[in-house]
């Protein structure tokens, strides 16, 4: 039987006036605080955290230079395609969550990959019925969405000249940037895939096919070549013009599926975000085909249903509801979610305060539900790995929130001659297997089919959470499907604990699995007291990797806050 959260709190009484207490006297954070052992970096006219130190840096001298937000961001971006080729692209796509100050107003840029015409189901079934060729390799490569969204966020939104912001990274790429032991690492670990094809390993590996290594210069001369065309000819020679030719010519030479048709008609869209509440603050957050609706409002509308402020920080019943809430709202994506553009999605349904009522009810407070047994449920009625995200906060308190990807590390390891840049392997994010599976059986394909033209769904979601209607929070991760998750627990760890933008960040983090036995993923700090009475509650715990990447800024009306999370290191805040 399912027990009342009243009648467990009560159990709890010491424990509670203890975490009330320290919530009380954490909330108004003063700069000149040792109760925090994490402590954010601090500007007072801007701010721009990223993954990579050197992106930080442009995007902030952007600043500087009378740039706002949108100019930062796009700078920032163009470095990252530069300094990080493991995440930060222009070969894949993501979303731009925008805070324009002086109208008071959000928008989206929606620049997610589309399949190509020829990219049907068939062209990833091979003789035995497998699928192949979707998850890495040339024919996995989607329609780049990358430039045209920071095209269209500049020329809406931004102030400097658009080639002023390429300056940077043209300069990064020309010149070679001196790799870090991290980068050096993270090359060596994908060299397999890096050597897909012959231009990418004549960037990143040495003729004997080993990784560049720590101290040595990454040159990158083709890609220097890109982002000039595009610096002076915009976004349009990227999909019609010089470059859009040589990718062209590169996918019919070596079979990929990837044709200057395909380019021509890709289009970034503009889009209202969503937006919530989760007790006094509100969230803003983008809508379809990323993860923000289900996977993080969703999640925050059922943890919205308990106290967490009462169970404190880290305690066993605070992880088991964020465990419990995220499998509710997971089914609910993969059964509901897909391109609003191809179907129609529940979306006042999933975002309703009752739907998220009836979802809570159903979580036990002392036992795990196995993954198995989570079922979607029914928002109609209620109708009426990688990645790189960074922040940007402006003099004027304009603000934006990017995540982007290239699928996987290094996406689909493949570079064609003269271009400079890795394609993502984004066709591998359509839910290929249960459309086969479905066709198989004779059953409707699921929300997140392939077909041409489609974009396919996505854990990505910038978000940003307002306080007295402005922007407070301005955050978002990378992590593949752990990112709503993450972005949760940092905003959780904000309104309901009262920490600080850099121990939110800092906190240990979890992350339900949905496959296979249905895991309890967890960092290292949570303590093992918490971790054995997650286990008697049928939790099963695995530690691994770290979870997630958080650049998150939080907004003060005389400061701005950052946080550059360490869990990737090279991460920084740069204020002015």
């Amino acid at each position: 039987m399912v027990r009342s959260l009243a009648s467990k709190v009560a159990i709890l009484v010491s424990g509670c006036l203890l975490a009330l207490s320290l919530g009380a006297a954490a909330q108004p954070r003063q700069l000149l605080n040792y109760e925090a052992i994490h402590k954010p970096e601090v500007g007072r006219s801007g701010m721009v955290v990223s993954q990579n130190q050197a992106a930080s840096r442009a995007g902030a001298e952007i600043l500087r230079q009378g740039g706002n937000a949108v100019d930062a961001a796009v700078a920032t971006a163009f470095v990252l395609a530069v300094t990080l080729p493991r995440a930060g692209n222009i070969g894949g796509d993501g979303f731009m969550l925008i805070y324009l100050a002086d109208e008071d107003r959000y928008t989206g840029i929606d620049y997610r990959s589309v399949a190509p015409a020829l990219a049907e189901l068939d062209a990833y079934v091979d003789e035995s019925g497998n699928l192949d060729g979707h998850s890495a390799g040339i024919r996995s490569a989607g329609v780049p969405g990358t430039v045209a969204g920071l095209a269209l966020a500049h020329q809406r939104y931004g102030r400097l000249p658009w080639k002023r912001l390429l300056e940077p990274a043209i300069r990064m790429a020309a010149e070679g940037v001196v790799l870090s032991a991290d980068e050096a690492f993270a090359l060596d670990w994908g060299r397999d895939r890096l050597a897909r094809s012959q231009a990418g390993a004549a960037v990143f590996l040495h003729p004997d096919g080993q990784a560049l290594r720590a101290g040595e210069r990454l040159l990158q001369p083709d890609l220097a070549w890109t982002l000039r065309r595009i610096a002076e000819h915009g976004a349009e020679d990227f999909y019609r013009g010089a470059i859009a030719a040589r990718i062209d010519a590169g996918m019919r030479r070596h079979g990929g599926l990837l044709r200057m048709e395909d380019l021509a008609a890709y289009r970034a869209l503009e889009r209202e975000p969503l937006r919530s509440t989760y007790r006094d603050v509100e969230v803003v957050t983008m809508p379809p085909a990323s993860g923000g609706g289900a996977g993080i409002v969703g999640t925050l509308n059922i943890l919205e249903q308990f106290d967490l402020a009462a169970l404190g920080a880290g305690s066993a019943d605070a992880l088991h509801l964020f465990a419990e809430a995220s499998k509710l709202s997971w089914r609910d994506r993969l059964a509901h979610v897909g391109d609003t553009g191809f179907i129609s999605v529940p979306l006042r349904g999933l975002l309703a305060k009752p739907y998220a009522a009836a979802r809570a009810a159903q979580i036990d407070l002392d036992r795990a539900a196995p993954v198995e047994t989570v079922e979607a449920g029914d928002p109609w009625e209620h109708e009426s790995r990688d990645t790189t995200h960074f922040s940007v906060v402006d003099a004027d308190g304009n603000a934006v929130s990017n995540t982007y990807t290239i699928g996987a590390d290094f996406g689909s390891g493949v570079m064609i001659e003269g271009t400079g840049f890795l394609l993502g392997n984004l066709i591998g994010n359509f839910s290929l297997r249960a459309q086969l599976d479905a066709r198989n059986e004779g059953r409707e394909p699921p929300p997140n089919a392939l077909q041409p033209g489609r974009r396919p769904i996505s854990s990505m979601a910038p978000t940003m959470v307002l306080r007295e209607a402005r922007p407070w929070i301005v955050g978002g991760s990378p992590g593949g499907n752990t990112i709503p998750g993450t972005v949760v627990q940092t905003i959780v760890n904000v309104v309901d604990f009262g920490m600080n933008i850099a121990e939110a960040t800092m906190a240990p983090r979890v992350h339900q699995h949905m496959s296979g036995e249905g895991a309890l993923q967890v960092e290292r700090g949570l303590s093992p007291d918490t971790l054995r009475l997650l286990q008697q509650r049928g939790h099963r715990i695995v530690q691994d990797e770290t979870i997630g990447s958080t650049q998150s800024l939080l907004i003060e009306r005389d400061r701005v806050e950052g946080a550059a999370d360490p869990r990737r290191p090279g991460a920084a805040a740069v204020g002015l």
